[in-house]
């Protein structure tokens, strides 16, 4: 179970619900972030990297079932939820059972009880053992997926996991000249960071901002990508895995193919893409369009292996919408006004809120109140539509009805 599985699914079937409302992807989403919290949280905050998959020598151990197994936790409930789960005598993993719904969502949600029987009957078993190092890379993907859902699903508590996460990885990872390091375990911080260690991170405080709004966030965030740019940057344009003064090496590499994770190089130019349209600087989206611009042959052909830049280069070419909102944030029309630009799946938008004189996001900036109410500014390709202060009329601008 590593980390960055689970934070890549987690925000993939949180698009699939927004994209599609079905409460099937939503409850996956919930239960994978639930589990995060629950296994793979530190009492510091951040967010440990494996659980194995193996425990007292046996791959799976602490997860499959077998029928008697299920009936000794279940007694009467036993069959309905055999039934449902299809656990057959020779099970569907060495002799047991992976539990897999075979039936509805409202299956799912009557077995709840049961479920919750069977997790209680697991927690006496020998947990596997997990591997405790806190990575810079992953931490930012999953801080990314909490941050996110926690406005999508209004998730206060996922909230409170994302906050605490980036304040463990900005106090212990980042040195005082602001450098970040790469791992944390037992206290101690060590080796120097990587590209995606940087660029995975600023995607996940990017996502914490547009959450919290508050400015800290951004401004760490943008500090990141100027030292980032500063230090991995190559003279055509490029970045390169390891920083200028990292470890001495034969020659510095780059990693342009997604694996398990993102490409790094491909993580930059999505962020530098995003922070462009908050701090309304084009030459962070200039960087990112010429390493675009570099890939175009390799990505065209073989795309599968380039998902990454895809995304990049789907909100280049969107011309994505710029959503200032100057209000309150307590305030229930600043609060109308967010939810009106949060609904459905909006890949290719960034929303920055303040109250009136807050500048330190300049997507904000030189934007006030409209007679006094709170007001939502739309930009799209540098032209600005009028200021609205109507929910219905903000989803119009931003082609909803």
């Amino acid at each position: 179970k590593m980390l960055y599985d689970n934070a890549q699914l987690a925000r993939v079937y949180l698009h699939a619900w927004q994209a599609t409302g079905s409460a099937f992807f939503r409850a996956i989403t919930e239960e994978t972030l639930d589990y995060v919290v629950r296994e793979m949280q530190g009492p510091e905050g951040g967010f440990y990297s494996t659980q194995d998959a193996d425990s007292e020598g046996e791959e799976g151990r602490f997860y499959v079932w077998t029928a008697s197994e299920i009936r000794d936790a279940l007694g009467g409930e036993a069959d309905g939820f055999i039934d449902a789960y299809e656990v057959r005598p020779g099970g569907n993993w060495e002799g047991k059972s992976i539990l897999e719904l075979a039936g509805t969502l409202e299956q799912r949600e009557k077995l709840a009880d049961a479920r919750a029987t069977l997790y209680g009957t697991r927690e006496l078993r020998v947990r596997p053992d997990r591997d405790d190092k806190v990575l810079a890379a992953w931490n930012g993907l999953m801080l990314a997926a909490f941050a996110e859902a926690t406005r999508a699903l209004d998730r206060s508590d996922y909230r409170q996991v994302a906050e605490r996460a980036a304040g463990f990885l900005l106090r212990e990872l980042r040195r005082p000249n602001g450098r970040l390091l790469r791992t944390w375990r037992d206290g101690e911080a060590k080796l120097n960071a990587y590209l995606e260690d940087y660029a995975c991170l600023i995607e996940g405080l990017l996502e914490l901002y547009q959450t919290t709004f508050e400015s800290r966030w951004f401004v760490a965030a943008r500090e990141l990508a100027d030292t980032m740019i500063e230090h991995f940057g190559a003279a055509d344009g490029g970045f390169y895995d390891t920083s200028d003064d990292h470890e001495a090496l034969i020659t510095r590499l780059r990693d342009l193919q997604d694996n398990a994770t993102p490409s790094g190089s491909a993580m930059a130019a999505t962020v530098l893409l995003r922070l462009s349209s908050l701090a309304g600087d084009l030459g962070y989206a200039d960087i990112a369009d010429r390493l675009l611009g570099q890939m175009q042959p390799a990505v065209g052909q073989y795309p599968l292996a380039f998902s990454q830049w895809l995304q990049a280069l789907s909100y280049a070419l969107a011309e994505p919408w710029e959503v200032a909102i100057v209000g309150d944030p307590a305030d229930a029309s600043t609060r109308a006004l967010l939810a009106a630009s949060r609904e459905g799946y909006r890949p290719f938008q960034v929303v920055a809120c303040g109250a009136p004189g807050q500048e330190s996001v300049p997507l904000l900036r030189g934007r006030g109140l409209v007679d006094g109410r709170a007001a939502a500014y739309v930009c799209r390709g540098g032209v600005c539509q009028a200021p609205v202060t109507e929910a219905g009329v903000l989803r119009a601008q931003l082609g909803r009805t």
